[in-house]
C-alpha cells in the first residue's frame, strides 16, 4: 500500500522558487508549471523535488500550480463520470490561466499527463479551456527532450549511471511520444538502458485491490522475470505505483528508483 507524507510536496518545494529568465525554444516556453497530482503530492514528493532541481539546473523556470484537485484519472477507471466532470471543471480554470501567463505544464505521473492530453479531450472535445491546456501539457522527459534538441539543455553530467532497467509505463506508451525518458537518459555518459515496454498489471488500483491482486501478481510477471533476468544497477520507471508494485515482486530490486532522480544523480545535485 502507498505510503502517505505529511512533508507533502508543496511543504518540500516552498522554498525552492527561483527567479529564472525564460528561454524558449523548440515549442517550449522554458516556464512551466508543475500539477503536483495527489499520488506526486501525498505519497512521492520526492518526485516533484527531483523535477524542481533537475528543471532549475537547466535554466527552466518552474513553479507549482497553485491550487488543484484530482485530474480525474482514478474515478474514469471505474466510470464515474460525474466526478471526472466535477473534477475537470475545477482543475482546467486554473491550468488555462497559466497558458495564458506564458506557462507550459507538467505532471510527474504519467496518467494525469495522459488524462489531460487524451482523456478530457476526447470527453469534453468542444471545451475550449480543455484543448488549450492539452496543447500546453508535456511529459516532464519529452519537455527535457525537446529543449535538448534545442539546445538548451545542460550536458554536465558528474557521474555515470551504469545500466538501467526501464519499465516504460502503459499510461506513458499510449501518449505515443516515443521513449523520451530513455533517449534523455541515455545521453549521460557509461549509461546504458534497457527499455521493457510491458504491463506492470497495477493498473490504477488493480494491484491493491483484493480482489484482482493475483491477476494483477500474473499480468507483472513477465517484466518481474525480465527486469531480475537484467540485473541492473537501477530498476525505474516514470510510472512510481508500476514501478513499486514490480520492485515488491523482484528479487533483485533492492530499491525501484524514479528516472528524474536518476537524473538528478547523474548532474550531481
Amino acid at each position: 500500500m502507498p505510503q502517505y507524507h505529511s512533508k507533502t510536496l508543496r511543504k518540500r518545494v516552498g522554498g525552492l522558487a527561483r527567479a529564472i529568465e525564460p528561454r524558449a525554444v523548440n515549442g517550449t516556453t522554458g516556464k512551466v508549471a508543475l500539477f503536483a497530482t495527489c499520488y506526486g503530492n501525498y505519497n512521492k514528493p520526492d518526485l516533484g523535488e527531483d523535477l524542481y532541481r533537475v528543471y532549475q539546473h537547466n535554466d527552466i523556470r518552474i513553479e507549482l500550480v497553485p491550487r488543484e484537485q484530482c485530474c480525474g484519472m482514478p474515478k474514469l477507471e471505474i466510470g464515474d463520470l460525474e466526478s471526472v466532470a466535477r473534477a475537470k471543471e475545477a482543475n482546467i480554470p486554473v491550468l488555462a490561466r497559466l497558458v495564458d501567463e506564458g506557462f507550459d505544464l507538467i505532471a510527474p505521473v504519467p496518467s494525469c499527463v495522459l488524462m489531460f492530453k487524451q482523456e478530457l479531450p476526447l470527453m469534453f472535445p468542444d471545451d475550449p479551456g480543455v484543448a488549450k491546456v492539452q496543447a500546453a501539457f508535456f511529459d516532464p522527459f519529452e519537455y527535457l527532450w525537446l529543449r535538448h534538441k534545442g539546445g538548451e539543455l545542460k550536458t554536465d553530467f558528474k557521474q555515470g549511471l551504469g545500466d538501467i532497467s526501464y519499465q516504460v509505463a502503459c499510461h506513458l506508451r499510449v501518449q505515443n511520444i516515443g521513449l523520451k525518458t530513455r533517449d534523455v537518459l541515455s545521453l549521460v555518459p557509461d549509461t546504458r538502458v534497457q527499455a521493457l515496454e510491458r504491463c506492470s498489471g497495477h493498473d490504477g488500483t488493480y494491484a491493491v485491490r483484493v480482489e484482482t491482486r493475483d491477476k494483477s501478481v500474473k499480468i507483472a510477471k513477465p517484466v518481474v522475470r525480465k527486469v531480475d533476468q537484467q540485473q541492473a544497477d537501477h530498476f525505474a520507471s516514470d510510472c512510481p505505483m508500476a514501478a513499486t508494485h514490480i520492485g515488491h515482486l523482484s528479487e533483485s530490486v533492492a530499491e525501484p528508483e524514479n528516472p528524474m532522480a536518476l537524473l538528478r544523480k547523474a548532474y550531481g545535485i
